[in-house]
């Protein structure tokens, strides 16, 4: 509607509608068709030229189309079904021009994953990226250009060049600590999140809420001291998964041990089909006491000759969702090596995880500077969540247990193509995504449900800014 108020008060134009239209690969586009005014001519060109100016930029229509005359059903409405299809002009490629440019054009490259190359006028969001993607291009590009880079510029300015262009008065303004390795002190201190972890963890021991777990089922004849060795090197490889976090006067720290303390034994285990839940189970919900013991549990069952399962569980101190990609791509690297006799040739890590947390805090500084990084991002936290309810009741068909258990349940849907079709035009509209559009159907949802307006939903995010 707003589109179509701003191209029908043109003095050429007396009637105005704006479409999405869904292209093969999938993306909408924005199409506004127009009828010109009696004895007018309506320019599609000028029109684009008003919107541009008038409107944000991600409401400006991608093609203006003049009609000769104005679709209508039999009842006299809008035969949407009639319109034209739109006559699309073909993007040229222009190659990134500059170091801007270029930076630009890389990290939209990387973070996106391979497709052709990124051009100077290419669109963030219509190759691809999401709100998520965009806050970890905004943080390396912050990093290569020493400033501080907000995601919101990505919105604001999605194409390669125009975010090249602004980008070119940040630079140099104050940019974070780099990320690299940093000189260890005799304790470790935990990273803020692994502070977290640790204390539900010292809280309840026994708790299994936050073991990730995964398993793979292997076929065929498998080298089981192959696999022995690729495990102890992938411990070897990684300092997070042969780290304790023990206590000093109430505060946990990190404490890395040699591999050869850490590595599991995973002598296989004979284990019936029918066995195979109960056993996995078993290793599942085990709980682990960080400050004891390394929170990384690794199993081998038999359930034949040639087939077997492999388990792994590790606790969120130690590891995250994001984890689980690189550890299986460098245990099966090592245990192609080792099958061949050799040890896996790969590079050393650039920075381990003590490594970053050390960052984190010397990045952040002390809460209690008032003028650090940490004291204003907190203090920010303060005011925005200041007098949310602790609890949102919702009408229930059993009481709300006096003590969390920790269970929960799935239930599965599926958008059909329309409501598909129309929350992707709803995000191109408003300039969200359609992530902002669904989390904001379930907060109207749980508002509508609870009787209130209060409504405060988290979202779990990598975390993982820096390359």
């Amino acid at each position: 509607g707003e589109i179509d108020a701003v191209l029908a008060a043109h003095e050429t134009v007396d009637f105005a509608v704006t479409v999405g239209h869904e292209l093969d690969s999938g993306s909408t586009i924005l199409v506004s068709y127009v009828h010109a005014a009696r004895g007018m001519v309506a320019d599609a060109a000028e029109l684009a030229a008003v919107a541009e100016r008038t409107l944000p930029a991600h409401m400006v229509p991608t093609v203006i189309m003049v009609l000769d005359e104005i679709p209508l059903t039999p009842v006299g409405k809008l035969d949407r079904a009639a319109l034209p299809v739109p006559r699309l002009r073909t993007k040229t490629f222009r190659a990134p021009v500059g170091p801007l440019e270029e930076l630009v054009a890389d990290s939209f490259a990387e973070l996106l994953g391979p497709g052709a190359p990124v051009g100077a006028d290419d669109d963030f969001f219509e190759l691809g990226g999401n709100s998520l993607i965009a806050t970890q291009v905004a943080a390396r590009l912050g990093a290569a250009v020493g400033a501080r880079v907000p995601a919101r510029l990505i919105f604001e300015t999605p194409t390669v060049a125009g975010l090249a262009e602004r980008l070119e008065p940040l630079k140099g303004t104050g940019g974070r600590l780099a990320l690299a390795p940093m000189e260890r002190p005799e304790r470790i201190p935990l990273s803020l999140a692994q502070q977290r972890m640790w204390f539900l963890n010292q809280f309840d021991t026994a708790s299994a809420a936050n073991n990730i777990p995964f398993a793979v089922r292997l076929s065929g004849a498998l080298d089981v001291a192959a696999l022995q060795a690729a495990v102890a090197d992938v411990i070897e490889r990684h300092e997070t998964l042969r780290t304790v976090y023990p206590a000093v006067d109430g505060t946990g720290y990190q404490v890395i041990l040699p591999a050869a303390q850490a590595v599991p034994d995973i002598a296989p285990k004979p284990v019936a089909e029918h066995e195979l839940p109960e056993w996995l189970h078993g290793l599942v919900r085990a709980g682990f006491d960080v400050s004891a013991e390394v929170p990384l549990r690794i199993a081998l069952a038999e359930l034949g000759p040639a087939d077997h399962v492999i388990v792994v569980v590790v606790h969120h101190i130690a590891a995250d969702g994001a984890s689980v990609a690189p550890f299986v791509r460098d245990l099966l690297r090592a245990f192609l090596s080792r099958r061949n006799g050799a040890k896996p040739a790969w590079a050393p890590l650039p920075v381990q995880y003590a490594d970053y947390a050390l960052w984190q805090r010397e990045a952040l500084g002390d809460e209690e500077d008032p003028d650090s990084p940490a004291a204003a991002q907190i203090g920010y936290w303060r005011a925005a969540l200041d007098g949310i309810p602790d609890r949102l009741d919702l009408p229930a068909d059993r009481p709300r247990p006096a003590v969390a258990s920790g269970r929960g349940g799935v239930f599965g849907f599926e958008f059909d193509a329309e409501i598909t079709a129309r929350v992707r035009m709803l995000a191109q509209r408003t300039g969200a995504t359609e992530f902002m559009v669904v989390h904001g159907a379930f907060a109207a949802l749980l508002a509508r449900l609870s009787g209130t307006t209060d409504i405060t939903i988290g979202t779990p995010v990598a975390g993982r800014g820096e390359a």
